[in-house]
């Protein structure tokens, strides 16, 4: 039987403030501009959407000081990949590595780049092609051919962005930081204005919307547990920063701090911004906006204060900040494959490392000719409703991870412990439970479509193990 262990190395080229951006970078996307919409339609109060955020936020900083201390003791490139490696052994690892690469954040690169280009579209009409192919399918729910110019212009991006990252993690790290900056600095200049403009009312925090019925405890909590799913599509992400351990300066001391302030720093800007959509926009309005297909809650809220001006500006906002998160998402998950190649579960050569760029440039090759098919298939956003719980269960692994390496390495220096263990870690647990209980139980069709999507690397990973056990 072979030896496994991957020996190559990528540079350890990013910085403390890179890997802060990089992570900021990869958590907001769509969901800050949109999701207050939805929230406000199930649960029709500001102040239990504000409270939602908030929870959401809570729950994800206690995943991430959890995932904190499993990152600090076992820091590598490949990040839950490495960890799982240690704790569960190479199937569970090799699950999860699968999992990613199949849909999870293939498919999240494909949709978050399509909405950049649908953004694109919007500024910038792109020249309808071939429309009498749209209503080709395969088996009714892939329309490879419908709106296919966007899905080439999407495709171009992620190509081209694959390139950028391909020439160096320090330069994907600087683009990353440029761009998280001016994200920053844009929605903040929403909230200064809106906050300050005539059309901010705050007593629209207390108006609930019109026809609301105080709902019972049992209804409250369900109510409250949809609308943190939507708030929860906007966190994610947190945990791909420990993709690139093994290129973080220092990642022992440094992982812990970067999981911190980055998800404090998300916090804080999603609590600001819909705190700035709900005082600007009266809560029925915000439910007619999530029913009408055409209007995104943010784009409404400047167009408030600003008029048209405002929804250019907002529009090429939200072009920079599904530009920064495409290509972050691009740049951190293809370190899994690079690490699973080292281990001889992944495609040939995608554990190369480029002779001049020094980055894992094969596996971002895999990475995009994949990404690109899940394009044309048009189908992203129903792959990754099928997974989201799967996301959760590999949350919970990494974070029970915690108990079982107290166990396992006693010993075992810790440049971090969780705060507060065990109450933390193990509330964590608990909601990653109940958040895949109840998918199995009130939505099982896409909970067993979403197990099927990971069990085809089955016979991959048969193959491959089969291989090296000959070797």
């Amino acid at each position: 039987m072979s030896n496994t262990n991957n020996t190559k190395q990528l540079a350890a080229a990013i910085t403390l403030p890179t890997a802060i951006a990089l992570i900021i970078s990869s958590m907001i996307g769509s969901g800050v501009y949109k999701k207050v919409a939805p929230m406000s339609e199930t649960l029709q109060s500001p102040w239990l959407v504000m409270i939602c955020w908030l929870l959401g936020g809570l729950i994800s900083l206690a995943g991430a000081i959890s995932n904190a201390e499993v990152a600090s003791l076992l820091a590598g490139t490949g990040g839950e990949y490495r960890y799982y490696r240690t704790i569960y052994g190479k199937f569970f690892a090799f699950l999860f590595g699968w999992a990613n690469f199949a849909v999870i954040k293939t498919a999240a690169i494909a949709s978050i780049a399509y909405v950049f280009t649908q953004s694109f579209n919007s500024l910038f009409p792109i020249p309808e092609l071939l429309p009498q192919w749209a209503g080709i399918n395969i088996g009714g729910w892939i329309y490879p051919f419908d709106n296919l110019s966007v899905k080439l212009f999407t495709v171009l991006v992620i190509v081209l962005l694959t390139f950028v990252n391909i020439r160096g993690v320090k330069l994907g790290g600087q683009i990353s930081k440029w761009l998280i900056i001016l994200v920053l600095l844009g929605i903040m200049t929403i909230v200064v204005f809106g906050l300050s403009s005539a059309q901010a009312d705050w007593s629209r925090l207390s108006q609930n919307a019109t026809g609301y019925v105080s709902p019972g405890w049992g209804s409250l909590v369900s109510a409250m547990f949809t609308a943190m799913l939507a708030a929860f599509w906007a966190y994610e992400g947190w945990n791909t920063i420990g993709y690139i351990g093994g290129e973080i300066q220092n990642p022992n001391r440094n992982l812990p701090i970067i999981l911190f302030w980055g998800v404090m720093t998300v916090i804080t800007v999603y609590l600001l911004a819909n705190i700035t959509y709900l005082v600007l926009l009266p809560v029925d309005q915000l439910i007619e906006i999530k029913r009408s297909t055409n209007s995104i809650a943010a784009v409404e809220a400047i167009k408030s204060f600003w008029g048209a001006g405002g929804g250019y500006f907002i529009s090429i906002l939200i072009l920079v900040t599904t530009l920064a998160s495409t290509h972050t998402t691009i740049l951190l998950a293809a370190r899994t494959y690079f690490a699973m190649a080292g281990e001889g579960v992944f495609f040939k050569g995608a554990d190369e490392i480029h002779p001049t760029y020094q980055t894992p440039s094969k596996a971002l090759v895999y990475q995009c000719i994949w990404t690109c098919g899940l394009v044309f298939s048009g189908s992203f956003d129903q792959l990754t409703d099928m997974l989201i719980f799967a996301s959760f269960l590999f949350y919970g692994a990494t974070t029970m991870g915690v108990f079982v390496l107290r166990r396992k390495m006693p010993d075992a220096h810790r440049p971090y412990r969780v705060w507060g263990y065990p109450v933390v870690p193990i509330v964590f647990i608990f909601f990653c439970v109940v958040l895949i209980g109840n998918t199995l139980i009130n939505q099982p069709r896409e909970a067993l479509l979403g197990i099927g999507l990971i069990a085809t690397g089955l016979p991959f990973y048969y193959f491959w193990n089969k291989k090296l056990n000959k070797v």
